[in-house]
């Protein structure tokens, strides 16, 4: 998928470390329905932590933001994240007897600390360019995997999780985020943002959220 501009020249910068991301055997046990159900439980509930401090990093994007659309567009992916993706580990987790309150209570793996305060400290020691270099694996890849999860699977074991990331909603998400990256790439690189001397510090900033997004993988299959 493309989602703009910006995202493919930032995916080509990570190298190798996209498609490792994006091929994990995680995810391969997704597709399959090979992943064990213990595995997919401990992943969701550090997901759902990992989400609470993602939502407070778009809600500091607002603050970051130059311009009416950009706090617009930084609010809606709030919503999403609050409203329809942290609810889906909620119900999962439910019906296999696990709580919110226990989901929130629940114990940051090292994996989770790492990668939710990389992102937070990409905000609040930069502008919003670098804090969306930091945002844009998960947000992005997850699109990317959902989209050719859902065309290659029917009646998979995680059909749900699936679907949630490649249906109409979500990439709907996608899209708007890649506008975004676009319009403060624009703004703020001019229109020849790879000559931009900041340009090397966020495809690194990209490239660090992409290799953090595969422990954070790793962390769910083995513990």
């Amino acid at each position: 998928m493309k989602y703009g501009a910006t995202f493919p020249l930032w995916r080509a910068a990570a190298g190798g470390h996209w498609p490792a991301y994006l091929r994990h055997a995680f995810v391969a046990g997704l597709a399959d329905g090979t992943l064990p159900r213990p595995a997919y439980l401990r992943y969701l509930q550090q997901d759902y932590l990992f989400l609470i401090q993602f939502a407070r990093a778009w809600a500091l994007a607002t603050t970051k933001a130059e311009t009416l659309a950009e706090m617009r567009a930084c609010a809606a992916t709030v919503q999403a994240l609050i409203g329809t993706e942290i609810q889906l580990h909620v119900q999962t987790c439910a019906a296999e007897g696990i709580t919110e309150a226990e989901l929130f209570t629940a114990e940051e793996a090292l994996e989770t600390i790492a990668y939710t305060r990389f992102v937070l400290d990409s905000g609040y020691s930069g502008d919003l360019l670098d804090l969306l270099a930091a945002l844009a694996p998960c947000v992005l890849g997850y699109g990317e995997i959902g989209a050719r999860l859902g065309a290659e699977t029917s009646g998979a074991a995680y059909q749900d999780w699936i679907n949630s990331y490649a249906d109409g909603p979500y990439q709907d998400t996608c899209h708007a985020v890649g506008a975004l990256i676009d319009g403060v790439v624009s703004r703020r690189l001019g229109p020849n943002p790879e000559a931009s001397p900041r340009w090397p510090d966020l495809c690194a900033r990209f490239a660090t959220a992409t290799r953090l997004e595969s422990r954070f993988w790793q962390m769910g299959l083995t513990g």
